[in-house]
Order: C-alpha cells, then sequence, then structure tokens
C-alpha cells in the first residue's frame, strides 16, 4: 500500500493536535483509507522550538515554500493562518495539483470563491470543515446532509469568546470589563480582542456558512456587524426577566432567493435550544424547507477538536483519491446574489429607554411606532432609584428594519426621550 504524504504548514496549537491525532490513531485512519499516512515536511515559524510532540527535525523547514514545492507531497494541510501569503501559498499547491485542508476562516471568507474555483480548474479538493465552529462537522452537513433541502435560515454561536462573556455576564451578574480581563486570563481572549467582540470573527464564519447555505457568493462586506462592547449586565438583566437570554448570534436568512446575514447581539427566547449553549461552546441551527429545525453543538475551537476536523478533511481527501472523485464535490457559489433590502428585513426589537418622567410620555411614544407602522407586542414603565429618568421597555412585534430606523430617527428629535439606552433583536 503506497502511503500517502502529507505537508503541514504551521505547527502551533492545531498542527501539534493534527500530528498528535494522524500519530497516535495511524492504524485507525489506515485501515479507512487504506494506506498509511505520513505527515512528510512541516512549515514552521521556528525550527528550534521545544515542542510538546516528538517530531523528526529532518522533516521541519522554516521555508514553507519547500512544502509547497515538494513533488512526494500528495496534501497540503494549512494551520498557520495569514490571508495574503497563505493564498499565494494555497493557488500554488492546487496549481501543482495538491489538495488543501485549511482551517483559516479568514482567508476562506475573503478568497475562498477564488480558491474553490482554481481547486475545481485542477480537480483537486479544499476541504475546510475547522475553518467554521471548530470540532462541529457543519461544513460537511450544509454540503452534503442539506443537499437535497433548500436552507431558510441558520442561526449561530460561532464565537466561543463572546459566549463565555455573556455566560458570566448571564449567570454571576458580572460586568463586561471584569469578565473580559478574565477571559483574556484564561487564554480565551486575546490581548486584543477587537476581532471577537466587535463580531468580526464571527462575520467571517457566517460569509462562508450563509455561502454554503445559500448556494451564493457571500462576501464579508454583506454582514451586517455589531460587537458586544456595548452590552451591559443591566441589559442582560431585563433580557432574564421577559424570559429571554443575551447571545451574539450569526443570523442569515433567505426568501425568494433574497438573503440577509447579521452579526448581532440577540435576545433569545430562554426555552429555544441555542439558549442554553454557554461557555466557549458553540451550536448552529439550521432551518431547511423539507427537514425543519436541525441544531449541532459542541467544542468550537481548542487543539484536539479543531484538529478533529482537519483530520476527518484528510480521510476525505485520501478516500476521493482512492477512488479518483477528487474535485468533484467543491460548492463552487452558482446563484446571483440578492441582498434583501431593509423593507425586507423583519424581526421583533427590544428597546429601553429613559424618558421625562411626567404624563403624556408614553402616548407620544406610542404614536411614533404607530406612524412608522410597527405594533407593540409589550410596554413596561418601572422606577429606576438609580436613574431620575423613567424607564420604558419595549417590546415589538416583528417590524422591517427600514420601519424601525425611522422610529430611532423620530426618538432623536422627541425631547421628551432622554436615551435609547439599549436596542436589540429577538428571536424565537
Amino acid at each position: 500500500m503506497k502511503p500517502v504524504k502529507v505537508g503541514l504548514l504551521g505547527l502551533g496549537t492545531v498542527g501539534t493536535g493534527v500530528v498528535r491525532i494522524v500519530q497516535g490513531n495511524q492504524e485507525d485512519l489506515s485501515s479507512q483509507v487504506g494506506s498509511p499516512i505520513y505527515i512528510e515536511r512541516i512549515a514552521v515559524k521556528s525550527a528550534d522550538k521545544p515542542r510538546s510532540i516528538e517530531i523528526d527535525p529532518a522533516k521541519l523547514t522554516t521555508d514553507p515554500w519547500e512544502v509547497i514545492r515538494d513533488p512526494e507531497i500528495d496534501v497540503i494541510v494549512e494551520v498557520m493562518g495569514g490571508v495574503e501569503k497563505t493564498r499565494e501559498y494555497l493557488l500554488e499547491a492546487l496549481e501543482r495539483g495538491k489538495h488543501i485542508i485549511t482551517a483559516n476562516k479568514d482567508l476562506m471568507a475573503l478568497h475562498g470563491t477564488e480558491i474553490l474555483a482554481k481547486a475545481q480548474e485542477k480537480q483537486c479538493d479544499v476541504f475546510y470543515e475547522a475553518s467554521v465552529a471548530g470540532g462541529i462537522p457543519i461544513i460537511r452537513t450544509l454540503i452534503e446532509g442539506f443537499s437535497s433541502d433548500r436552507i431558510v435560515k441558520i442561526m449561530g454561536i460561532v464565537n466561543g469568546t463572546t459566549n463565555y462573556i455573556l455566560t458570566k455576564m448571564s449567570q454571576e451578574g458580572a460586568s463586561y470589563d471584569d469578565v473580559l480581563k478574565e477571559a483574556q486570563q484564561l487564554g480565551y481572549a486575546e490581548s486584543d480582542p477587537t476581532s471577537d467582540v466587535e463580531g468580526l470573527d464571527a462575520a467571517r464564519k457566517m460569509s462562508i456558512l450563509g455561502t454554503l447555505g445559500f448556494r451564493t457568493n457571500v462576501e464579508l462586506q454583506d454582514v451586517s456587524v455589531s460587537g458586544i462592547s456595548g452590552v451591559s449586565k443591566e441589559d442582560i438583566q431585563f433580557a432574564k426577566r421577559l424570559g429571554y437570554e443575551m447571545k451574539l448570534l450569526g443570523i442569515a436568512e433567505s426568501q425568494n432567493d433574497e438573503f440577509s446575514i447579521s452579526v448581532q447581539p440577540t435576545m433569545i427566547r430562554a426555552s429555544h435550544p441555542i439558549a442554553s449553549v454557554n461557555g466557549v461552546f458553540n451550536a448552529v441551527y439550521v432551518y431547511g424547507e423539507a427537514v425543519g429545525e436541525t441544531m449541532f453543538y459542541g467544542a468550537g475551537a481548542g487543539e484536539m477538536p479543531t484538529a478533529t476536523s482537519v483530520v476527518a478533511d484528510l480521510v476525505a481527501v485520501i478516500k476521493n483519491l482512492k477512488l479518483g472523485v477528487n474535485g468533484l464535490k467543491q460548492i463552487v457559489p452558482y446563484k446571483q446574489k440578492k441582498l434583501k433590502s431593509d423593507e425586507d428585513i423583519y424581526y421583533k426589537n427590544f428597546l429601553l429607554l429613559h424618558v421625562d418622567d411626567k404624563a403624556g410620555v408614553l402616548a407620544k411614544i406610542t404614536q411614533v411606532f404607530a406612524e412608522c407602522d410597527v405594533s407593540l407586542d409589550s410596554v413596561v414603565q418601572q422606577a429606576n432609584p438609580n436613574n431620575p429618568n423613567a424607564e420604558i421597555i419595549i417590546v415589538t412585534h416583528d417590524a422591517s428594519k427600514a420601519s424601525m430606523n425611522k422610529v430611532l430617527r423620530r426618538f432623536d428629535e422627541l425631547e421628551v426621550i432622554r436615551r435609547v439606552k439599549s436596542h436589540y433583536r429577538v428571536e424565537g
């Protein structure tokens, strides 16, 4: 049995996990694919760095091109990150007929269409299961499990850092700043957490899921993004009082081949399965016209969960290699991109208003909603000893984004409203 030789770009957390699984599970993997799997060459930043696994020093190189251009290597596994230079490496590898496995969400969100088109041209596989939601096999599910269905909605917690922060705020009543510091100390958040907490990481993942789910080219700029840095513990307390949990959700919806896609803090009904997904775990909810509601849950990051997805892709590539069907399963977007307008995007809204504490204020506010064609589900006015103004909590029925924007503009002009303290989407 001729061995399959693999080139590895990167030997950080995920790369180490890949080597650990391939070396430790060689018998099981070989029985699945019908031949041994050898990690032949590994590109690293430093060849002398101490490592937690035993590696033959002769396999290490600091030049990724040595791995890409090695004629003995059949498959390239990219787990080093980066975008522009990594794009060059992978396009060159495809040009040389090598199959690609990547965990690089940034690369696939920005250049996935180009890379998949080159793979199709060269009849090579490009698999990227680990780029979204770590160990959850959501990409393969969208491509294969839903191949006979039409997906109309994808909703998910796809960033573990923000879910950890919101979970701690909800369960312990802690402030955002305090929990963020704790997350950084535990290694869940980077020293610069902007990509996570402002929703950019989740937006990249949702653009990948949207492209696969709706079979159209969803680009990063198509995603409306809002992060969690403005979420207060008071907002979460209000949500819980009304029967909701606060989550940073990616939401992609399609109707009549028009889609909308967003990442934003969202109040989700406590009875919804996603509301109970806590800590650093991820979950993706998919609604198909035929199958109805499904949800996929698991570890969204970490050495072994992510490496498991990478090695599963490796097994799939090698099976295709044995069958001679590489390059036939690529999902290259084929539908024309049609974004929904704000008039066609509907959802419920939560608003917390600080207003003058006097007669007639509520009537003026409800009049604005009526004139903007937004109906109300509930209105609660309460006193707050820490706030000299009255507080009004409003939950709307489904309203168009355009209509809500009109309401907010009118509120800016209404003297009795001191401040729109909070405004969130409501789901479930």
